[in-house]
């Protein structure tokens, strides 16, 4: 059973450096145009979306949703944990 739940965290893990290379990204308009780039935004952005839509940049322009993003990933991530640990 421990097998399963490192793989949940390395998937977990996986994805949140998934995030912070899109975050990171975004500040440089050279490496939004790779396929790389394109590829990271194309799984990270579903998720991300739905922190956009209830919470709007401050000030216009500084986007925090990742923070919830992450927030909630970890909180994902321990239950899941938990609950395979159960079994």
């Amino acid at each position: 059973m421990s097998y399963v739940i490192y793989t949940v965290h390395l998937l977990f893990t996986v994805y949140s450096l998934m995030l912070i290379i899109r975050i990171f990204g975004s500040w440089f308009p050279s490496f939004q145009q790779s396929s790389f780039f394109r590829f990271i935004a194309h799984y990270t952005d579903p998720y991300l979306n739905i922190f956009r839509r209830f919470i709007p940049p401050i000030g216009g322009v500084l986007d925090v949703s990742p923070v919830f993003g992450f927030l909630v990933l970890r909180v994902l991530e321990r239950i899941l944990s938990r609950l395979l640990s159960m079994l």
